[in-house]
């Protein structure tokens, strides 16, 4: 059975990537060696996907976006126009002794995305963060640290300012410590994060 995964004739796409049923791959985008594009996933005009990059199912990563190995990003997730998931604590060009470094010389550490969850346009997410489950990062923000589920998080270094629903609207704190949602949906604190609050 044929693919169903569109993929424009100036785009890159290694042989080697996996490219689900849905997806879509727009102009001069760069899929590397070894990655997995999920099902319904979008792919910008020139994005650029790391060797060995993981999407799940119905992620869009806008134009300009760079999202580097080995970044694991859950279904869902939204990177927005010239984001960027790094992965080297400690960039250098060069050794001491003023020699190119190689592959070999440096430690990749990727980024995780929890599903839903959004990165906003600029944002930069440093190596080795999580960013949990439906948590939205403002546009510009520099993310140094692991950001909890529903989190709203902003500013260099990003600092958390509040929570958001399932669809990035802000929740308003209630008379029982709880979160609620513009419609009404209410959210508890549980694991460094908020949860909707089991039905009774």
């Amino acid at each position: 059975m044929a693919s169903t995964a569109r993929i424009q004739a100036s785009a890159d796409v290694h042989p080697s990537a996996r490219i689900a049923d849905g997806a879509v791959i727009w102009h001069l985008a760069q899929v590397r060696e070894n990655a997995e594009i999920g099902p319904g996933c979008i792919i910008g005009r020139g994005a650029y996907i790391d060797e060995g990059v993981t999407l799940g199912a119905n992620c869009k990563i806008q134009n300009h976006a760079l999202v580097y190995a080995p970044a694991r990003l859950a279904d869902g997730v939204f990177i927005g126009p010239a984001a960027c998931l790094t992965n080297d604590p400690h960039p250098r060009a060069i050794s001491p002794a003023g020699e190119l470094l190689g592959a070999g010389d440096w430690e990749m550490v990727g980024v995780t995305l929890e599903t839903g969850a959004s990165v906003g346009a600029r944002a930069v997410v440093l190596g080795g963060v999580t960013i949990g489950a439906w948590a939205l990062v403002a546009a510009g923000a520099v993310v140094t640290r692991d950001v909890p589920a529903h989190a709203l998080v902003v500013g260099t270094p990003a600092r958390q300012v509040g929570w958001v629903d399932h669809r990035a609207r802000p929740l308003a704190s209630d008379d029982r410590g709880g979160w609620l949602a513009p419609d009404g949906t209410r959210f508890v604190e549980a694991d460094g994060g908020l949860r909707v609050e089991d039905a009774a």
